[in-house]
């Protein structure tokens, strides 16, 4: 059930429409191991005019890109390790960013915050 939120720092909204949802979605969801429609992800454009970093100047190859993961249980200690290393790995690919310029944050457990249909996740 993970839903991946990935926001993508562009210049132009024609750059930000070159990616696709759905491969950002099948990618992750195969680091996941997730059966098909079981990964969401939800692909933001934030401008590059709304975006900075103290004291530097960031050109357009340095813009980064955000991702956060909501898990019903997320991994825990090398496992997690092992799949943020994954999950960078693969939205950097995808989008065509350097790794060192995907950050990727996780939510707390999705269990009794989460509903799909009126449906608690337990």
């Amino acid at each position: 059930m993970p839903i991946v939120d990935v926001e993508l720092v562009c210049e132009s909204e024609v750059e930000f429409g070159t990616v696709s949802p759905r491969a950002i979605a099948d990618a992750v969801g195969s680091v996941f191991r997730s059966p098909p429609g079981h990964t969401w992800v939800r692909l933001r454009f934030v401008n590059s005019k709304c975006y900075a970093e103290n004291n530097v100047s960031v050109s357009g190859a340095e813009l980064p890109v955000f991702v956060t993961v909501v898990h019903a249980r997320p991994p825990v200690a090398a496992a997690l390790a092992a799949e943020v290393a994954a999950l960078t790995t693969t939205v950097a690919q995808i989008i065509g960013r350097p790794a060192e310029r995907v950050h990727v944050q996780y939510a707390p457990p999705a269990i009794g915050r989460q509903a799909f249909g009126g449906q608690l996740v337990k």
